[in-house]
Parts: C-alpha cells; structure tokens; sequence
C-alpha cells in the first residue's frame, strides 16, 4: 500500500475539484493512483468541507478577446498545479526507489 504525503493528496483533491469537465476517473490516471483512493480523499475534503463542493460553471461567454484570455490563464495555471503535482510525485518515487529512506 502506497502511503503519499498529505500535500500531494491535498493538491490530487484540489485539482479534481478545479476541473469541472474532469472525472476521478481520468485524474487518478494523470496521477498515477488509484480512482479508489482519490475518491475517498474527496469524500473525505466535502465531509470536513461541505461548502466546498464541486459545481458546474454556467456558461456566460464575456467578450471574445478577454474570454480567450481567461481561458488560456485558466489552462496555465492548470498545467502549472499538474506539473508540480507531478514533480512533488516523481521525487518521493525517487525517494523510495533509490533507497534513500529505510522502509
């Protein structure tokens, strides 16, 4: 059984939850876990954060240019919490596969 940092579920959950057209499903791949595990931890996050539900988004387009713009802002920011996901993922692997740290 794999044991991740506290930080790494929190940032599993929060990017779940950021991504409205996201399921567990595809986000536990992305990562690498179990969907079993991510959606416990979500479960988990509305029970001691019942407000802090998922919601969809209503679809009120702004005007062209700044639509374009947010939109691209929002797939930065994004790819910028998966990359350090990742990284956050890919050193404690590393930690752990090189003998680094006694089990």
């Amino acid at each position: 059984m794999k044991n991740y940092p506290p930080q790494f579920k929190a940032d599993a959950v929060t990017l779940y939850e950021t991504r409205p057209d996201a399921t567990i499903k595809s986000v536990a791949a992305h990562l690498g876990i179990n969907p079993e595990t991510l959606r416990n931890r979500v479960r988990a996050g509305r029970a001691s954060h019942p407000r802090g539900r998922r919601t969809p988004q209503t679809a009120q387009p702004p005007a062209p240019p700044e639509a374009k713009n947010a939109a691209l802002h929002k797939k930065i920011r994004e790819r910028e919490e998966e990359r350090e996901i990742l990284h956050k993922a890919a050193k404690y692997a590393a930690k752990y596969s090189t003998g680094q740290t006694r089990w």
